[in-house]
């Protein structure tokens, strides 16, 4: 495993939806990865996620494609329809979830409130 926590769950995620299995446990996870998975949550990729006994737990939802963005890409408000274009298969299609100086936050609240930042990861 490598040292990008976020990438690596992505990819486990990926991996037990190509398997048709719908809970994925880790033993390595972040404030930043839990946060992700809190706008994954909100959003309807991910039904619920919880740590219990120092392993995280994910139950997927309606998760068709998810992945870590690497290199993370900084990003102004000007080019986030750039990289959306990028990313997503669809113009209202999926989330771009970026890091901005006010929190993590999808491409589309970032865009509303003027604000660039740094990409982290795709959801759709």
């Amino acid at each position: 495993m490598s040292q990008d926590v976020v990438a690596d769950t992505l990819n486990m995620m990926m991996n037990a939806k190509k398997a048709n299995k719908s809970i994925v446990e880790t033993s390595k996870f972040s404030r930043l990865l839990l946060s992700v998975l809190a706008i994954a949550k909100m959003k309807g990729y991910v039904d619920d996620y919880k740590v219990e006994n120092k392993k995280l737990k994910i139950t997927l939802g309606k998760l068709n494609q998810c992945n870590a963005i690497k290199p993370r890409f900084t990003l102004t408000t000007e080019e986030i329809d750039k990289y959306a274009k990028r990313y997503l298969p669809a113009r209202e299609l999926g989330i771009l979830i970026v890091s901005t100086s006010k929190g993590l936050m999808t491409h589309r609240t970032a865009a509303e409130k003027n604000i660039g930042g740094c990409l982290i990861a795709y959801f759709y």
